[in-house]
């Protein structure tokens, strides 16, 4: 079984953006080149502020749908909890 994160992004602006991927090297280069997704295509470059390894895509699509419902307070204190910086 393909292993699948979850992530968030901080944006140039310094807005968040959560997504899944199963290859997070090539989907960070992606959002950075401008090409990763419509939200973050305006706001490049971004930065990797989190990441969970789930066990597959419909797991990692949960918990992105999850996360995309907190609010902006609820999703740095998760980004704090797992000790990244979004400095």
């Amino acid at each position: 079984m393909t292993e699948w994160l979850v992530y968030i992004v901080e944006c140039s602006d310094k807005t968040l953006y959560t997504g899944i991927t199963n290859n997070l090297t090539k989907r960070l280069e992606s959002h950075n080149l401008g090409i990763g997704a419509k939200y973050t295509k305006s706001r490049n470059p971004v930065s990797l502020v989190y990441k969970e390894t789930l066990a597959g895509r419909g797991q990692a699509l949960k918990r992105e749908i999850a996360i995309k419902k907190l609010s902006r307070e609820e999703k740095k204190k998760l980004i704090d909890r797992a000790n990244f910086s979004t400095s």
